[in-house]
């Protein structure tokens, strides 16, 4: 590039910096838009009595800060005050007393429950109880001595239902002590 020709692109320049100078300071775009002009006429706000309120200001000085019991930087709201009425006696019903429960059944006499086994081919478990000389084999659906249906066989309890009223009870599994074979 030659220098006449820089020259030309100087001047160029210059001219386009003053127009732009010119619109943006001086211009009238600046005059027509005043709230853009900080030195806008200054127009008050109008108050009919610009004394103090000496009486409001002296009660809010006054006033003290107490705190409700909750945390003001915790997300989670304590738990609602205690009221009378939750503090007074408990309730007390009237009317005829509900006898308890009765306890859960037993099986008869001296059945005991001592073990329990499976056939290989994959059939239930099959538990064995007795009452003295007689044993009884009887699986899971099963019935014993007519009046109780086995439900589950664990590997330490045995439950049981007693089919004329459907309650339900539980016997454990006892150790029968090993006892040496007659001769």
């Amino acid at each position: 590039m030659s220098e006449k020709t820089k020259a030309i692109w100087l001047a160029g320049l210059i001219v386009v910096a003053v127009i732009v100078w010119y619109f943006s300071g001086k211009g009238p775009a600046a005059v027509s838009n005043p709230s853009l002009n900080p030195a806008a006429a200054y127009k008050p706000l109008a108050v009919e009595n610009p004394e103090l309120k000496r009486d409001i200001l002296e009660h809010s000085r006054k006033t003290e800060y107490k705190s409700g019991g909750r945390d003001l930087f915790s997300m989670i709201a304590p738990p609602p005050p205690e009221t009378a009425a939750k503090r007074e006696v408990a309730h007390t019903s009237y009317g005829p007393v509900m006898p308890p429960p009765p306890p859960p059944p037993a099986l008869p006499g001296n059945v005991r429950f001592f073990g329990y086994g499976t056939v290989p081919n994959g059939t239930a478990k099959r538990a064995f109880l007795t009452d003295g000389d007689q044993i009884f084999i009887v699986a899971e659906g099963e019935t014993l001595l007519g009046k109780y249906r086995v439900v589950k066989i664990g590997n330490a309890n045995l439950d049981f239902e007693e089919i004329a009223t459907g309650r339900r009870g539980s016997t454990t599994l006892t150790e029968e002590p090993a006892t040496a074979p007659a001769s």
